[in-house]
């Protein structure tokens, strides 16, 4: 489980950024916190969430991407957090 952390919300836009994505942080009325418009690869986050509800916005995004074209260009730390955060998605669902 990934702790929820202003520190933890800055690595995952660094691996947002590493993906090509745009973070957005917005008002507006999401159903479910957040909007994602594929083909500008933006993600736009309800602002008025605090560092829990952003954090569950972008690894809900992250968990519906194929970032398998991305892992070779990603760095070192972006790499280490994303397999952190992929073995925490996974532990999640069992």
């Amino acid at each position: 489980m990934i702790r929820y952390s202003r520190t933890n919300l800055k690595k995952l836009e660094t691996l947002f950024k590493e993906l090509e994505y745009t973070i957005r942080y917005e008002k507006g009325n999401f159903q479910s916190g957040y909007c994602v418009v594929e083909d500008r690869r933006i993600a736009v986050v309800n602002k008025f969430y605090d560092v829990e509800g952003r954090m569950n916005c972008l690894l809900e995004i992250l968990s519906q991407q194929d970032v398998t074209p991305y892992l070779t260009d990603m760095t070192e730390p972006s790499l280490k957090f994303y397999e952190q955060v992929k073995s925490s998605l996974n532990t999640e669902e069992e």
